[in-house]
């Protein structure tokens, strides 16, 4: 997968150089290129805000440098122009899984108060984190794209497996522990030093199932249960 970041802050970005999305990167798997959008204002200070027509706090960012950056990379991107903004759709794991399908993406950062509206006409898909605010598109596109990268087939090897994390049945995680076997006086559930794989899963399942009833009922409440899931949650009661 390829993935172009139309930045004012490529240097924000280098974090996807360690780690495992860095060791991916060496792999060849996976190409992370930041663009600075500075590098197409046409403005001779370098300049690619202003303020809002209408009047009102900030600045904007012009349409100009952000709609040539987005044609620029598309000579050699012919992905999706994602914008991380604030009325954008929720982002989520089953979002995360999807675009991590795509050949290549592009993410579009804004800054300041946004970007001028028409430079939307180049923008496939708004992307928000929740409903609060950051300091620049920046800080949404980094989690984002390393969840989408990290779905990437051979991203993570084997002991790194996605598969029973948190989300990826709608469910949140089941406890996990490591040595050593007693800790201030805490000792790890025995059905995990059991051996006994079938107990194990079960033990995991219902776990999964009563910290997200718990913590997360509006995920809960989407799971469809199976007999076994309901037989263990009634002989808890």
């Amino acid at each position: 997968m390829k993935i172009n970041i139309l930045t004012l802050f490529p240097e924000m970005f280098d974090i996807f150089n360690h780690s495992i999305i860095g060791k991916a990167q060496d792999k060849g798997l996976i190409e992370i290129e930041p663009i600075n959008i500075r590098d197409y204002t046409l403005n001779k200070h370098k300049k690619v805000d202003d303020y809002p027509y209408g009047g009102g706090a900030g600045m904007v960012m012009s349409a100009q440098p952000v709609v040539d950056s987005i044609r620029a990379c598309k000579r050699n991107n012919n992905g999706k122009v994602i914008f991380l903004g604030p009325k954008g759709k929720t982002f989520n794991q089953k979002l995360a899984s999807e675009l991590s399908k795509e050949e290549n993406l592009i993410f579009l950062c804004g800054h300041y108060e946004g970007i001028d509206e028409r430079a939307f006409k180049e923008v496939d898909m708004e992307i928000s984190l929740g409903d609060f605010v950051l300091t620049g598109g920046e800080m949404a596109a980094i989690p984002v794209i390393d969840s989408i990268l990290r779905l990437v087939p051979g991203v993570l090897n084997k002991s790194e497996s996605h598969e029973d994390e948190s989300f990826s049945e709608g469910l949140l995680e089941y406890p996990q522990y490591t040595r050593p076997e007693v800790f201030e006086g805490e000792s790890v559930p025995e059905v995990l030093m059991s051996g006994h794989h079938e107990n194990i899963r079960k033990w995991r399942r219902l776990k999964s199932l009563e910290i997200t009833r718990e913590r997360r009922p509006d995920l809960y409440k989407y799971v469809e249960l199976t007999k076994e899931d309901k037989k263990m949650l009634n002989g808890k009661k």
